[in-house]
């Protein structure tokens, strides 16, 4: 007979009567439900890692400086992680809903975040908030896995806390590793940065909820089970439709950015090279931008080219390096000297090179410079090809044709190291002439860099050049594509070993439209008056350009 006194005890849910205290009911045996943790960890951590890989990667592209992104997304990142792990400690009672609701929201998150981060660059010009705020809720996520992780493993089978923490880290580094190398050699070549992120928030979605779902199910209540089914469906049907858009929504996003006549998007393995202006028609209305800062501009940069290259070859000019210049301007410039015998191009990107022997635009521009016999090209870092097989040439005038000194890849190309090497490669007599950024816009970058060429032993006379620019990507400090844009100021340097270079060109050369020697000489005195005397020189160990 039943004793009916005695009221009948109501069990509550099974995630919320403490689950890690006793088993799981598991539809394997333990040994196999801990290797199917593992080998969830894994593949969980190899996401991660691409997750921060792409911001980095995306940051750096969309912002320059990658030392500076590479900073706030890894420091803003290992903060919130350790926020997630406190903040994981409230789910610990419901440790498979807790994890499976978390992975749910890392995918969505992380696979929208190159492309919520590129739609900031696009069409608010500022993509900087967006990198912090996408880096903290990563960060957040990704610190929340562990501690329930650790819960899960536990209830598949007690052991030591410690050897518990060593194989679920054991599992996690070998993911990263993993997901750090295939992030730059199989995602970023094959899909891009949109879609290989996308792609990565999907396996994240069917791992993180496969186990749940189905290891874990007996964990769940028939709600949270609905729920986590609603979620990781709906994860999986937005990261799809996003896949099946993200070439429109790119194509959308890149005439934000560079106005409507994008007619060449190039994604090479060095960077993404863009032809903005139509196919046909002058060449003046071409504009070439590598990783979305603009390099030339058709309308005036024979300013800049002829500025650069023509003081140096006042003097003996047979043998010419010119050191970056892939688009072939500055080696135009070069070959308009009927008595020069040779001109190596030193390019890291070969798609550079590409682009210029075969676009019909930019051929035009560059005068089809590469179509000239004299001219030979060498597809390797600079810093590289000096220190190694070019150290042991002789060159009379060496051209420095590099991306601004603040960029931080062009950095130990502006070091004393490289001036080094370069003075090395001087025949006697011979001269260099380095790009050495905007003079009044950025005087102290400007000064160390000519600061770093004395320090290198060489003799320097400073100088300057202006114009106008047109076509300018949308972003932070830059004019919206579609119109003249504000004055330009180049700085130069002209430098020698052995007397202090006299400024000065030969009106006779062919084709020569801006320069004079009277023009130069002024250019130097305005820039003397804005000297910054006793600025360190820029090394490797000590980078001095901000």
């Amino acid at each position: 007979m039943i004793d009916r006194s005695v009221p009948r005890r109501v069990l509550p849910a099974p995630e919320s009567r403490g689950v890690a205290t006793r088993p799981a009911a598991l539809p394997v045996r333990p040994r196999t439900g801990r290797l199917l943790v593992l080998a969830t960890v894994f593949v969980c951590a190899a996401c991660g890692l691409v997750y921060e890989l792409e911001l980095l990667a995306l940051g750096s592209y969309l912002i320059g400086d990658s030392v500076t992104q590479a900073s706030i997304v890894l420091s803003v990142m290992v903060f919130a992680m350790g926020v997630g792990s406190l903040l994981a400690k409230r789910l610990r009672r419901r440790p498979a809903f807790g994890f499976g609701a978390i992975e749910a929201a890392l995918a969505l998150i992380g696979g929208l975040s190159a492309m919520a981060l590129y739609a900031s660059f696009a069409w608010l010009g500022e993509s900087r908030p967006a990198l912090v705020a996408f880096s903290f809720a990563i960060g957040v996520l990704i610190g929340a896995e562990i501690p329930l992780l650790m819960v899960l493993i536990q209830r598949i089978r007690r052991q030591d806390a410690g050897g518990a923490v060593a194989d679920l880290f054991a599992a996690d580094y070998v993911g990263a590793l993993v997901g750090g190398l295939a992030f730059p050699f199989l995602l970023l070549p094959l899909l891009g940065q949109l879609t290989g992120a996308l792609l990565t928030g999907t396996v994240n979605t069917l791992a993180g909820g496969g186990l749940v779902l189905w290891l874990f199910r007996h964990d769940l209540s028939r709600r949270s089970r609905w729920l986590l089914i609603c979620a990781n469906v709906t994860v999986v049907a937005v990261l799809a439709s996003a896949t099946v858009l993200a070439d429109d929504f790119e194509r959308v996003a890149r005439r934000a950015v560079y106005g409507g006549e994008v007619r060449v998007a190039v994604q090479t393995g060095v960077q993404e090279l863009v032809l903005t202006g139509p196919g046909t028609g002058s060449p003046r209305s071409l504009d070439l931008y590598l990783d979305g800062r603009l390099r030339v501009s058709g309308y005036d940069e024979y300013r800049y080219h002829e500025a650069l290259v023509h003081p140096a070859m006042t003097g003996p000019h047979t043998r010419v390096l010119v050191l970056g210049g892939g688009d072939g301007l500055a080696a135009r410039e070069v070959l308009r000297y009927p008595d020069v015998a040779s001109v190596t191009v030193v390019e890291l990107d070969p798609g550079v090179v590409r682009l210029a022997r075969t676009d019909p635009m930019l051929s035009r521009l560059n005068a089809r410079a590469y179509a000239d016999p004299r001219l030979g090209v060498v597809t390797q870092d600079a810093f590289r090809w000096l220190r190694g097989r070019g150290g042991r040439d002789r060159f009379d005038v060496i051209v420095s044709d590099l991306p601004d000194p603040g960029i931080t890849p062009s950095t130990k190309l502006y070091s004393q190291e490289f001036y080094g090497l370069a003075a090395r490669a001087l025949r006697p007599g011979g001269r260099i002439a380095v790009h050495a950024g905007p003079l009044a816009g950025q005087p102290r970058t400007y000064w160390t860099v000519e600061s770093t060429l004395r320090a290198a032993g060489l003799r320097t006379t400073p100088y300057s050049a202006g114009g106008r620019l047109t076509g300018f990507a949308a972003g932070p400090d830059r004019t919206p594509g579609g119109g003249v844009g504000p004055p330009q100021d180049w700085g130069f340097v002209l430098a020698a070993r052995a007397v202090v270079p006299e400024l000065r060109v030969d009106r006779d050369t062919p084709g020569l439209r801006s320069l004079s020697t009277r023009a130069l000489q002024d250019a130097t005195r305005d820039a003397e008056r804005t000297r910054l005397d006793g600025l360190p020189p820029s090394t490797l160990p000590h980078p001095r350009y901000s």
